[in-house]
């Protein structure tokens, strides 16, 4: 057997015989330690707040007897944008949170230099806890196609000539985001117009103007539109509308747009020189991140798209910024309160068209029942979803038949049944 000698590969030493033998060290440390893992103190728990402490413990086993140098603790959030333009890579960081601590064995004795000797069979613990910046400093934690904010905690195992070691535990992070301010709780809108041609001959135009009552919302809310749509050309076009979200990432000077469509709703079609209107008609927020307005690389903005697809022509398309806000602080009673206004608004403006009376009572009525009016049913002109096509003919209580019986009769001493009406 060739004589057992050490050398450095790449920082971590590995044991080599003369012969060209050699056993990673590595494999020998993942027989040593059993278990090294981070629990936090509230498993349970979704996401964490600005202001919010992250703790919990660093559970350690080993299989054999280990001397370790140190057990340090990182706390780390950090957003990263990366993507290709053409043969450049673009590639942006931007650093949110950063802790670092050394933790320590609660009554267990250590060395003069700090280092300390686990032995198998026991369970060691080395305790966390530390506080999150204030709201404000943070951004909440995203994934997406071409970026992510992301936060974890690490914990480092240091131990004399061997490699260190790493375990990760992720969290999540919502910023807070109220929509229940003045300036989310006004009403928006707008107002757009397009001039069709064909062939370059002018087609007439299609127009629309659309507002909302406001543009603060939380996930589950309605958004009622109220909008008008006027078609003069003559092509037959169709009114919509969706919730857009737009993610933007921004890398190395340049700005990358995704684009993505949540939601929508149609309307009927419009023939030439004929107009429709939407009397709050709704759209549901769909279950969604909030709005993320305040980190330097990412942002994710939220639009109501209204527009009008025309045949063989671009669209018409009027676009309404839109806040998300967080579940739980977005109002809600706000919320209902416009939609039931926007639902009396409409109510109103249905009231305004000619409706039908309330029924004549029919208790007058005589048993000489004679009609006045024509028996062919005559078309509805009651502008409502349930009202059929044509109208029924009122139904008259006619005097019912006389009663008869059965009685006898002796004609000469001989009976015969009659019948008698």
């Amino acid at each position: 057997m060739g004589a057992l000698c050490t050398r450095r590969t790449e920082g971590v030493p590995v044991s080599t015989d003369c012969l060209g033998l050699s056993v990673s060290a590595m494999v020998a440390m993942s027989k040593k330690v059993k278990i090294f893992q981070i629990i936090l103190s509230d498993p349970c728990k979704s996401f964490y707040c600005g202001g919010d402490k992250v703790s919990g413990r660093i559970e350690v086993e080993v299989t054999e007897v280990t001397r370790v140098s140190a057990v340090k603790l990182l706390g780390v959030g950090c957003a990263k944008v990366e993507y290709a333009k053409g043969k450049q890579r673009c590639r942006q960081e931007a650093e949110y949170l950063r802790h670092e601590e050394v933790l320590h064995l609660h009554d267990q004795p250590t060395d003069s230099d700090g280092s300390v000797v686990l032995r198998p069979g026991n369970k060691y613990q080395y305790m966390f806890g530390f506080d999150l910046p204030q709201q404000g400093q943070l951004v909440s934690s995203y994934k997406g196609k071409f970026g992510y904010v992301h936060y974890y905690v690490k914990a480092l195992m240091e131990r004399p000539q061997q490699p260190t070691l790493e375990c990760k535990k992720s969290f999540e992070v919502e910023e807070p985001l109220d929509v229940n301010t003045p300036d989310l709780l006004s009403p928006t809108g707008g107002t757009k117009e397009k001039k069709v041609t064909c062939m370059f001959i002018p087609d007439g135009q299609v127009s629309l103007n659309a507002k909302i009552d406001r543009r603060g919302f939380c996930e589950g809310e309605d958004i009622c539109i109220n909008a008008k749509f006027e078609n003069t050309c003559s092509r037959i076009v169709v009114p919509k509308a969706a919730i857009i979200a737009k993610h933007i990432y921004q890398a190395n000077g340049r700005t990358k747009v995704f684009r993505q469509k949540l939601s929508s709703v149609r309307g009927n079609h419009i023939i030439s020189g004929m107009c429709d209107a939407w009397q709050g008609k709704t759209i549901r927020v769909p279950k969604i991140k909030p709005s993320m307005l305040s980190c330097n690389i990412i942002r994710v903005e939220y639009a109501l798209m209204i527009y009008v697809h025309i045949p063989g022509s671009e669209k018409l398309i009027l676009e309404l910024p839109l806040v998300i806000g967080t579940a739980g602080l977005g109002s809600r009673s706000n919320s209902v309160s416009s939609q039931e206004g926007s639902v009396s608004n409409a109510s109103q403006s249905w009231v305004s068209l000619r409706m039908p009376s309330e029924p004549p009572s029919y208790c007058d009525i005589t048993h000489d029942c004679r009609l006045d009016q024509p028996l062919t049913p005559l078309l509805d002109d009651v502008d409502c979803d349930d009202s059929p096509i044509f109208m029924n003919a009122p139904s008259f209580p006619f005097p019912p038949p006389p009663s008869y019986t059965e009685t006898e009769e002796e004609y000469n001493g001989n009976a015969r049944m009659l019948p008698v009406c």
